[in-house]
């Protein structure tokens, strides 16, 4: 479904993405994670068309999107939450995943009516009437998903959709995703909460300094000595393996 080759992006002398290769196949729930700087916005933003990036490819379902601007690879059927919210704070929640559901109707009867039914979706369903600016975090993140969603997209990238959640809401979110999932979207997500990556994904790529380091599944990645390295400093998986062998 998705396949991006050799993708790279700098910024002044900081090179963001480099040559990075990944692919997502349809009903697929692949997340990618990383320690904070590695990378993992700026790549989402080269695939969803807010940064062009200097070099690679992108195709999505067998055509090339690669720098085309954010409007029209989502009318293509990718679609993307941000890390910070941003909701139009004055407007209902129902008004703001309209806003989602206009970017394919033109009529306010049928984007109301999918708005709302995105919302029940995503839990939502007796906010509707609430401004934005009156939702907890949690909330606000519910609600950048339902925007998302309400634009029919066949591929969703989440980023970080369960940071700064406590634990009842990270499960009320996997089960959310979980639920997208089954209605035929696949799924790319940034994640720092591994009890949910592990919980979701099918397959896991690393990213560390621009670069993928590793991909497989949950258990081999967190097990892989790159990716503790990368998230522990120079010297952690030998740590961790003497730690291991004196246990």
């Amino acid at each position: 479904m998705l396949d991006v080759s050799r993708l790279s992006k700098s910024f002044g002398g900081l090179k963001a993405v480099d040559q990075v290769c990944l692919s997502v196949r349809e009903d697929e729930i692949v997340a990618l994670i990383g320690p904070n700087g590695a990378g993992k916005t700026t790549l989402f933003a080269s695939i969803a068309g807010f940064t062009k990036p200097d070099e690679g490819t992108v195709h999505f379902l067998g055509r090339d999107v690669t720098g085309l601007p954010p409007h029209r690879i989502c009318a293509c059927g990718i679609a993307r939450t941000f890390q910070i919210t941003q909701p139009f704070a004055r407007l209902s929640v129902l008004a703001n995943v309209m806003v989602g559901a206009y970017h394919t109707t033109g009529e306010r009867q049928e984007a109301a009516a999918r708005a709302g039914a995105v919302a029940n979706r995503v839990g939502m369903g007796q906010q509707l009437h609430l401004q934005a600016d009156a939702l907890t975090l949690a909330g606000r993140k519910r609600l950048e998903l339902a925007r998302a969603l309400a634009t029919r997209p066949r591929l969703l990238l989440l980023d970080e959709v369960m940071s700064g959640l406590n634990p009842s809401e990270v499960a009320e979110t996997v089960q959310i995703v979980r639920d997208i999932r089954q209605t035929g979207v696949t799924i790319l997500l940034i994640e720092h909460v591994m009890q949910a990556v592990v919980s979701l994904a099918n397959r896991v790529y690393v990213l560390s300094n621009g670069r993928v380091i590793a991909e497989g599944t949950p258990a081999a990645v967190c097990a892989d000595s790159r990716v503790i390295e990368a998230y522990l400093g120079h010297g952690a998986a030998a740590r961790f393996q003497q730690g291991g062998s004196s246990a």
